[in-house]
C-alpha cells in the first residue's frame, strides 16, 4: 500500500496576464492521475499517493516550463488532513 500524502501547490506563469490557462493546465494533470483536486484563489490542495503525487508534479512543471517561464510552489505533508 502507497501512502496518502497532501500538497499546497500554487503556479505562476511569468509574463503572461491570463494566469487561468497554466492553473488549469496545472489541475486537469493533476485530476487525470486520478488524485483529489480542491482549488483555491491563491493555490490547490492535491490528495493521493506518494508516488502520483511526485509524477504529477513533475509533470505539470515540465508542461509549464516548456511554455515559457514560469514558478510552481508547493508544500508537501503527511500530516495534513488526507481525504
Amino acid at each position: 500500500m502507497t501512502e496518502a500524502m497532501s500538497a499546497q501547490v500554487s503556479v505562476y506563469a511569468l509574463g503572461n496576464q491570463d494566469l487561468s490557462r497554466a492553473v488549469s493546465q496545472t489541475l486537469d494533470t493533476f485530476r487525470e492521475r486520478g488524485l483529489t483536486v480542491t482549488p483555491g484563489s491563491m493555490s490547490s490542495i492535491v490528495v493521493g499517493d506518494v508516488d502520483t503525487v511526485f509524477d504529477s508534479m513533475k509533470e505539470a512543471y515540465v508542461s509549464l516550463a516548456r511554455q515559457g517561464p514560469c514558478v510552481v510552489v508547493a508544500t508537501f505533508s503527511n500530516a495534513c488532513p488526507v481525504k
